[in-house]
């Protein structure tokens, strides 16, 4: 079994089959949800400003991190939640 992938099943409460995939799994597959944009930003953030030569406002950083994942599904389907998620990521994790 590979550490990549590791689907566990789980049975509801309705009685039906839930697909689950370990945050820590390393696969680049991305949902409609909040969860999957708030997993996609942490990393989007951190990744740039590893990257950044120079502190730019918060309010500018935010933007450049939507920017890079303009093709997310929830940004898309969900563009004002996905911002309320942004700003709660950066205040739960203390990103500043």
């Amino acid at each position: 079994m590979s550490p990549v992938q590791i689907w566990v099943l789980a049975l509801s409460f309705c009685s039906r089959f839930v697909s689950y995939i370990s945050p820590d799994a390393g696969t680049d597959r991305v949902f409609d949800n909040a969860d999957s944009f708030a997993m996609v930003f942490d990393k989007t953030w951190k990744r740039l400003k590893s990257q950044a030569t120079e502190a730019s406002a918060d309010v500018d950083f935010v933007e450049q991190v939507l920017a890079e994942m303009t093709d997310h599904p929830f940004l898309i389907s969900s563009p004002e939640m996905a911002r309320q998620v942004a700003a709660f990521r950066i205040r739960l994790l203390d990103l500043n």
